[in-house]
């Protein structure tokens, strides 16, 4: 979480007060952090395979079968013979004692120590090591196992963080917050995980029904499955009782349906050449028990097996650092997030078209995949691909799924199944397929290149306005809305937009949070919802209330936060119990994470709106009993502080804060706020210089500091600052504003002019 002021939100009336007071702190029983027991138990894979063992018998061989396994001689696939390791003035040391696997390695008090390996963690390609850790934790060491083939580079040990100096303390650490099993990794390497977190003793008990993805992971608890197949089969259970479908009508008793519709993918025209479904309308079904753990998400409620994915998960947007502007993955994403941008999503194909989901292996190698559904005379083609037959540049996935490469030897291919654009690499930088193959040749000849194949590449559909609005280019605020609204561009991509327009408020921001409050797509219309702190209050209750009652838990969150936020006492009397109920869910997705300081600092903007300072004030304390290097939790303490007149108790966090991280640029300008308030202009003045420094990225800095200068003195200067910032942030009102009003004030009237006439543009449709 970002630093988030807390003072103006203290003094929000208190009209949530009771529901919050029964919600936060009441994890046992208040009714939205508890759930029923399922009416279905676990009961394990063995209960399976009697009537599914060709399914059985090939996940048993899949890395959801070996996504965790106890360390032992058979499981174990590192050299353990006195092997080392090292890197970044890091190492570790790998051997054997007795029937054990161990590893000597630094330790969070900064001196090596002796660790017993418990768990092997995944297997392909690459294998990682759990240590038991104090209060109930299994950590992951920062070396970990290349297991590819040694004509593949493999067979040694490597640096998960290469080149990378990780000093004890570092979240990043092995012992550290960012390496523990319990919270980053376990839900998706295990099957009903139950984390167990008690933040009172910061304790883990963490416990599961298999310590693998088996099949009640994405069939859901078996035990009502069990009992229908011995009820249908006259209690015979076995390798010879028939596991068939359901008559029609009848249930078989599996919590969640994965079967296919009935249907066929069905090529009816030659010329397109592109397999089309005719069948039962296809599900998300597939898809939301893959995208748990195929996402990078935030759960939002403990998520269970059949529970659609927006009702359990939250997953980030088309971000910059996760994605590049033309929505290609950067960061490690996983496959969810450009899976939805795809054309076959859009089709109807799910992940089980390609991938058998018990084995996970394709359902065919090499193009035969792809020609399932593509007609192979057409696109399994020299004059489609332009390559020589069985070339790697004839491959489909060569030019449709490029890879990238994380966790240092992990390389994932891009789902997103784009054309290759390296007329886009010329435009914005960003990558193409053909640069892969291609190092030595400049994105202008591929580009050129593609061109002379024809056909004319069609225009991309969101690439151009997300680049113009990451780097705050005039009138990207208009390009992004007309992305919100375009029905052709996939639905993340849409959310995308809107999330990106809380960057460049203004009367586009506005209209479109209004008009995509109705879309179809729960994703879209979360994102509308958050965007309504473009409008004020007053308008917004209106535009938000209804979402309260939203059908899916991702909008009635962002819901409940808007009116939250300023609104509180504006809801009507009738729509209170919807506005305390989506509250409660809101305070119970932080609940679900009380291990994590982020989730502390959330609970306490909350508590703070509500104008419960103590309880507040307390959140905070416990984020930084958690992680005493959190810097947001420092400003935000320092600012609960700032608002009930506690300056001198507020000021020695401000300055632990700026020790801790001298690039943040929070630390140094509450600092110089705090400077203002004791009259010490000058001081104040330095500290919003280097705030100004340090966040060059942030228009809010620099118009503080120009400001400032003004009221210094210093108008010459004033306009200088404020004319750089405007450079860079042509779309910043304030800084527009300022400006107008400074050269106003000095007699400047031809240059104040000219600036206002640059704000009024940014109001024209």
């Amino acid at each position: 979480m970002t630093t988030h002021h807390l003072a103006a939100a203290a003094r929000t009336p208190a009209v949530t007060l009771a529901a919050l007071l029964a919600l936060v702190g009441a994890l046992s029983c208040s009714r939205w952090t508890s759930r029923p027991p399922p009416a279905a138990r676990y009961v394990g894979s063995a209960a399976c395979v009697g009537c599914h063992d060709a399914e059985s018998r090939a996940w048993s061989r899949s890395h959801h079968a070996l996504a965790m396994q106890v360390a032992n001689d058979s499981t174990v696939l590192g050299d353990f013979d006195g092997r080392e390791a090292r890197d970044s003035g890091d190492s570790a040391r790998f051997f054997r004692r007795g029937g054990t696997f161990e590893v000597s390695t630094r330790g969070p008090d900064g001196r090596d120590h002796e660790y017993a390996i418990a768990y092997t963690f995944g297997v392909a390609p690459l294998q990682q090591y759990l240590v038991p850790y104090p209060g109930g934790r299994l950590q992951a060491l920062r070396f970990a196992w290349d297991s590819r083939a040694r004509a593949e580079g493999g067979q040694s040990w490597f640096a998960l963080y290469p080149r990378q100096k990780i000093a004890p303390g570092d979240p990043l650490h092995w012992s550290g917050p960012n390496q523990n099993w319990n919270f980053m990794c376990a839900r998706c390497h295990s099957t009903n995980l139950e984390p167990g977190y008690d933040p009172k003793s910061n304790v883990f008990a963490t416990r599961w029904a298999e310590i693998d993805v088996a099949c009640e992971a994405c069939h859901g608890p078996g035990s009502r499955h069990v009992e229908w197949a011995r009820s249908a089969h006259g209690g015979a259970v076995g390798r010879n009782a028939e596991g068939g479908a359901a008559r029609r009508g009848e249930s078989d008793g599996l919590e969640v349906s994965l079967r296919a519709p009935s249907g066929a993918w069905v090529l009816r025209d030659s010329t397109r050449g592109i397999a089309e479904w005719q069948g039962a309308s296809r599900t998300d079904a597939v898809l939301d028990a893959c995208a748990p753990c195929h996402s990078r998400s935030r759960e939002i409620a403990r998520s269970q097996p059949g529970r659609p994915f927006l009702d359990s998960f939250a997953p980030l947007t088309l971000d910059p650092g996760l994605y590049f502007s033309d929505g290609q993955i950067d960061d490690e994403v996983y496959e969810y997030g450009s899976f939805l941008q795809s054309r076959m999503h859009a089709a109807g194909v799910t992940c089980a078209d390609c991938h058998d989901p018990h084995s996970l292996a394709l359902r065919a190698e090499g193009n035969a995949l792809c020609t399932r559904c593509h007609l192979a005379s057409r696109f399994d083609a020299v004059s489609h691909h332009h390559h020589a037959p069985g070339s790697a540049g004839a491959r489909c996935v060569s030019c449709h799924m490029p890879t990238r490469t994380y966790m240092a030897v992990d390389a994932r291919r891009d789902h997103s199944l784009r054309v290759p654009r390296p007329d886009l690499s010329v435009k914005i930088g960003v990558p193409n397929a053909c640069g892969a193959c291609h190092a030595d040749r400049a994105a202008a000849w591929a580009a050129a290149t593609i061109a002379r194949w024809g056909p004319a590449a069609t225009p991309h559909p969101f690439a151009e306005a997300f680049d113009a609005a990451w780097h705050e280019a005039p009138r990207s605020d208009s390009a992004l809305a007309a992305v919100a609204a375009d029905a052709r561009a996939p639905a993340i991509a849409r959310a995308s937009a809107l999330e990106r327009l809380a960057n460049l408020p203004g009367p586009a921001a506005a209209a479109a949070a209004r008009t995509q409050l109705e879309d179809a797509d729960a994703l879209v219309r979360s994102q509308a919802v958050a965007l309504l702190e473009m409008v004020p209050p007053i308008e917004r209750v209106p535009l938000a209330v209804p979402r309260l009652r939203d059908s899916v838990r991702v909008v009635r969150l962002e819901a409940a936060r808007v009116l939250l936020e300023g609104a509180a006492d504006l809801v009507p009397a009738g729509d209170t119990a919807s506005f305390q109920g989506a509250l409660g869910e809101l305070v119970a997705a932080e609940q679900l994470h009380l291990e994590r300081p982020e989730s502390h600092v959330n609970l306490a903007t909350y508590l703070a709106q509500v104008g419960r300072a103590a309880d507040a004030e307390r959140e905070l304390r416990e984020a930084l009993a958690l992680d005493s290097l959190n810097v947001p939790a420092m400003v935000n303490l320092a600012d609960l502080m700032r608002a009930g007149g506690r300056d001198a108790e507020g000021e020695p966090w401000l300055k632990q804060a700026n020790r801790v991280d001298p690039l943040a640029a929070e630390p140094l300008y509450a600092l110089a706020l705090l400077e203002v308030r004791a009259g010490k202009k000058d001081e104040a003045l330095d500290l919003l210089r280097r705030a100004a420094a340090r966040g060059a990225g942030s228009a809010r800095y620099a118009y503080a500091y120009g400001v400032a200068l003004n009221s210094a003195g210093q108008p010459e200067r004033a306009v200088a600052v404020l004319d750089q910032a405007a450079h860079r942030h042509p779309m910043d009102r304030d800084i527009l504003s300022a400006l107008v009003a400074i050269e106003r004030e000095h007699g400047h009237l031809e240059a104040a002019a000219a600036r206002a006439r640059q704000l009024e543009a940014l109001d024209r449709p």
